[in-house]
């Protein structure tokens, strides 16, 4: 999904989840920026068979990037065209949000006029804006519960106790300064203090129980591995730790590899949709979601263990395959000798889908 300006005047072009105008849900659409506009489709088989859905303006038209309001949507980003119409685009990852807003940012620039080229705060709001003084701290709660993109939550033991769900302290820094919520572990300490003092965190287990007890206020939250807390129950989301036990702790409790759209052909009926895959690494497994919906559960995923994956000819329909579909194709066969079809939007992301997969069998 990188940049294509050979192609057309295409400067990117991609998989995004929009919220709908009139009937607001969220569905995936083929992306295509253009020069001065960027235009959607749905993605029916291939690019070339894709049916176009709509167009945003991007004369005047201003970025707001992270745009947070969405409980388990922190990858959004804002666009407010000339005449104020509002469009809400989610990605995949940070990073191509935020290359997304960046070269949103770059077309909007260029049709200005020349004596107005210099960027003014409104029309980019990057993640640099999202400084200490004005964190909004249900929206970092928000972010961290993301099941994708959020805090791992694991089981820890401290002095024989065992807890689940939850995390060290040190981890939340780690998080806090990754996401760019924090620009030093010092500041992260002072963010994550304050969500204890709002009570969206808790400590568990003596060392950061202790803590909070007994020291001053700006060392009660500790910055160490055996530190543990956890969310407060007052704002655990519905669904998001009962959906950590719902599917194995075990399963879901690899590191983040990959994240991308592809799509997948359905095993009884034999359509294709798009789904948010999430590839995991110790143990290797393969997620999928459906990123219409707002519950954070895996529709389906797959075992990677013993696993068989390889690209299909791009020549022809190859058995198994239903439907009108344009290439890109791969194949999963597992151990127990389930096959699953799925394509990629293009040759490359075929190839490092496969290639990254292959590490984890």
């Amino acid at each position: 999904m990188g940049t294509e300006s050979e192609n057309n005047g295409v400067l990117k072009e991609g998989f995004l989840v929009k919220r709908g105008h009139v009937v607001q849900n969220w569905k995936v659409r083929w992306f295509v920026l253009k020069s001065d506009r960027l235009l959607y489709f749905k993605y029916e088989g291939g690019k070339r068979d894709s049916c176009h859905r709509g167009t945003i303006p991007l004369s005047d038209c201003k970025i707001t990037c992270p745009y947070l309001e969405y409980e388990n949507r922190p990858l959004v980003i804002k666009l407010q065209t000339s005449t104020s119409e509002e469009h809400f685009l989610e990605s995949c990852t940070r990073e191509e949000r935020d290359e997304w807003a960046a070269v949103i940012g770059e077309v909007v620039q260029k049709l200005k006029p020349h004596d107005a080229q210099t960027p003014s705060p409104s029309q980019i709001k990057g993640s640099t804006s999202l400084q200490l003084h004005n964190v909004n701290l249900s929206q970092v709660v928000d972010s961290m519960y993301d099941v994708h993109t959020g805090i791992r939550l694991c089981s820890h033991v401290e002095q024989g106790s065992s807890y689940s769900n939850c995390f060290s302290g040190s981890a939340v820094v780690d998080w806090l300064v990754f996401n760019k919520l924090a620009l030093t572990r010092v500041e992260a300490v002072t963010l994550a203090s304050a969500l204890l003092d709002e009570s969206s965190l808790r400590p568990i287990g003596i060392r950061s129980t202790d803590a909070l007890r007994n020291a001053a206020l700006g060392e009660q939250f500790l910055d160490d591995s055996t530190a543990l807390y956890c969310f407060s129950q007052s704002f655990q989301k519905r669904g998001s730790v009962k959906a950590e036990k719902s599917r194995s702790a075990v399963e879901l409790s690899g590191k983040v590899v990959k994240r991308g759209y592809l799509l997948k052909q359905g095993h009884k009926v034999k359509n294709w949709k798009v789904r948010l895959f999430v590839l995991r690494a110790e143990p290797g497994f393969l997620h999928y979601y459906d990123p219409s919906k707002d519950d954070i559960t895996p529709v389906g995923s797959i075992s990677l263990r013993g696993c068989l994956v390889s690209a299909l000819d791009d020549n022809g329909i190859p058995s198994g395959v239903k439907g009108k579909v344009q290439g890109n194709l791969f194949k999963i066969i597992t151990q127990t000798d389930t096959h699953y079809y799925i394509q990629a939007p293009t040759h490359e992301e075929r190839m490092d889908w496969i290639q990254a997969i292959r590490q984890l069998t």
